[in-house]
């Protein structure tokens, strides 16, 4: 079952992307030297007390020519659409306003579960001010400073409570792949191919995918497979056509839930600033990716050296993906894509894979003896041992006299030598800097 959702909601000016922001905590900054990830994040990840979940903050989206109230309205029916969890924001400051309460009125009316969050109580004599926002209907107001970290945990335990329960129903023995994608790149027309048959609706209208289908299915060697069609947008409105940002909250649950993620490009139009929300997501999210471009059939003129002109825009827009293999196909002619369950199985086995510890010591320590690390400040970093803690994806933690000596280049330095020592095509790789004691 993929992470629950939660939904940050309130009118403007209310602190949600702050709020937002010191939940995700240090999630939200992972990428921040990574070249290529787009910085600006209406969705991250977080977790409680060991609960994962997904985060929506409405606040990262800005809706031109409309009237304020219609902003609110539609950015509470998207939080209603998409969440499991709603948190409304509210700004002790301002008391409780006309636009507070047509947001509750929408929120009560959906029967989501909603945790109200009065922001700015940032000293104690603000917290007699919370009573007036039971007025709202929405329960127990809990007073919280995004700016501090006042009170996140009380509001945090108050959200847990109405996560859905999980279901362990899935076959642990099927690989599980999703495609994701912007709209209209043509994500149902692969699954279609793939398959044979039309199993989902296939139309050249963009967000036609209302939600992620899944289909089971096996090839002729005997490996067994969930596939699955990301939805796109829900549904039509001037805010979901303008912000094709929204189609990613459709994926979300489908990425988290994912064993290998097949990001499909659309050969036609190139690469657009959406699609670096999509993949980048899934690179967060530390999955086994492919990249898919489709539509290569309607390329004229087409050769190799087209498509390697195409790889190589693809290798300087996405430099985080690297470790991604890339295939041209096309849902129309069926181009190449028998390939695809091919792909997957070796991108699943190496983001499973393990690599013993005195063979991965042998790996670092040859590493170190051709490119010792440098020296900073008079100090020199020490490299003592290593060992993978985690698979999906494989993560090592590395041993070390001072994690700080380490070079964010060093670091990228082993994390290469591990890749040509062992194979990991296909998924991340994790580098964990750990101090010996």
């Amino acid at each position: 079952m993929a992470n629950p959702i939660v939904a940050i909601v309130g009118r403007p000016n209310v602190g949600k992307s702050t709020l937002f922001n010191r939940i995700a905590g240090e999630r939200i900054s992972i990428v921040e030297d990574t070249p290529g990830v787009t910085r600006d994040r209406i969705y991250a990840h977080g977790d409680w007390l060991g609960k994962e979940f997904s985060m929506i903050d409405t606040g990262g989206i800005e809706i031109s020519d409309q009237p304020l109230t219609t902003q609110i309205r539609e950015q509470a029916e998207v939080a209603i659409d998409e969440a499991d969890v709603i948190v409304m924001v509210v700004n002790v400051e301002n008391g409780v306003t006309d636009a507070d309460e047509q947001v509750a009125k929408i929120l009560y009316r959906s029967h989501k579960p909603v945790v109200l969050a009065v922001n700015k109580v940032d000293n104690p004599e603000r917290r007699s001010q919370i009573f007036d926002f039971y007025s709202l209907g929405l329960g127990e107001p809990y007073p919280v400073s995004s700016v501090h970290g006042v009170g996140i945990g009380d509001l945090l335990d108050e959200v847990i409570k109405h996560f859905p329960e999980r279901s362990n129903t899935q076959d642990d023995q099927r690989i599980r792949f999703s495609f994701i994608g912007r709209p209209n790149v043509g994500k149902s027309s692969i699954v279609n191919a793939m398959l044979g048959e039309d199993r989902v609706i296939v139309s050249d209208i963009a967000g036609t995918t209302r939600d992620s289908i899944d289909t089971n299915f096996k090839t002729p060697d005997g490996h067994e497979f969930t596939m699955v069609d990301t939805a796109g947008i829900k549904k039509k409105g001037k805010l979901y056509e303008n912000t094709e940002r929204y189609a990613l909250m459709r994926s979300m649950r489908a990425i988290d839930d994912s064993d290998v993620v097949i990001f499909v490009l659309n050969a036609e139009e190139g690469i657009r600033e959406l699609d670096k929300h999509v993949a980048g997501y899934a690179h967060e999210a530390g999955k086994a990716i492919i990249i898919a471009v489709n539509k290569w059939d309607t390329i004229p003129d087409r050769d190799q050296r087209t498509m390697t002109d195409f790889t190589n825009l693809i290798r300087q827009e996405f430099q985080y993906l690297s470790y991604a293999q890339i295939i041209f196909v096309s849902a129309k002619t069926k181009q190449r894509l028998f390939k695809l369950p091919e792909m997957v199985l070796e991108a699943y086995e190496h983001h499973t894979r393990r690599v013993q510890s005195s063979v991965l010591n042998d790996v670092i320590m040859d590493a170190v003896a051709a490119n010792p690390a440098p020296s900073s400040n008079g100090r020199r970093l020490r490299l003592y041992y290593a060992t993978q803690v985690a698979i999906q994806p494989p993560t090592f933690v590395v041993f070390v006299n001072d994690p700080d000596l380490m070079h964010f280049s060093y670091e990228r330095y082993l994390e290469n030598r591990i890749r040509a020592a062992f194979d990991f095509t296909g998924t991340p790789i994790h580098l964990i800097k750990r101090q010996r004691k």
